[in-house]
């Protein structure tokens, strides 16, 4: 099946510099107007589709994760499991790019990876066994005109302060209700 993907906006570095440095200003001026504003509600809507596929649904975007033949679905998308360290790479990007900028370091490439296992025995009831991820490993591959040990630092930053890296390393609470 063919890969298919949406492209991002190419910007120039002095463009994301820019980027940067207007939103973490403006939200420094909001949250020192008002602390009670750092806390975002975020939501999105998952629809059921084909075999086993959601429709996720977040403001005006929407993508389709499914899971491939072997786990019941038509293999139309990502799995759930492939979205989520999607996310995570996604966050450290971000993160990347903002500590990067407010440390003074020049990155010219940043490529990340994502991988983990899981055992599907507790997919598929064996209470015994966990459903989700035993370990995730990212690798960071990063250039740019400083030493490693400067990368090194940036990259402690970026997992300490990455939002969807906490969600993976924290236990987060998830109240699940009929409607």
């Amino acid at each position: 099946m063919p890969v298919t993907t949406a492209s991002a906006v190419t910007v120039t570095a002095a463009d994301r510099a820019g980027r940067l440095e207007r939103a973490e200003r403006a939200w420094g001026d909001r949250l020192a107007a008002d602390p009670g504003s750092a806390r975002l509600a975020v939501a999105v809507a998952g629809d059921a589709e084909g075999s086993v596929a959601t429709r996720i649904t977040a403001g005006r975007h929407s993508w389709l994760i499914d899971e491939p033949a072997g786990l019941a679905g038509d293999d139309a998308g990502a799995s759930p499991v492939e979205a989520a360290l999607g996310a995570l790479l996604a966050c450290q990007t971000v993160v990347y790019r903002l500590y990067a900028q407010r440390l003074g370091v020049t990155i010219d490439r940043l490529e990340l990876r994502a991988e983990g296992e899981l055992d599907v025995r507790g997919l598929f009831g064996a209470d015994d066994v966990r459903p989700g991820f035993a370990g995730v490993r990212v690798v960071v591959d990063i250039d740019g005109p400083h030493e490693r040990e400067r990368f090194e630092e940036l990259r402690r930053v970026v997992d300490a302060h990455c939002p969807v890296h906490d969600l993976f390393s924290n236990p987060t609470p998830i109240e699940t209700r009929l409607a």
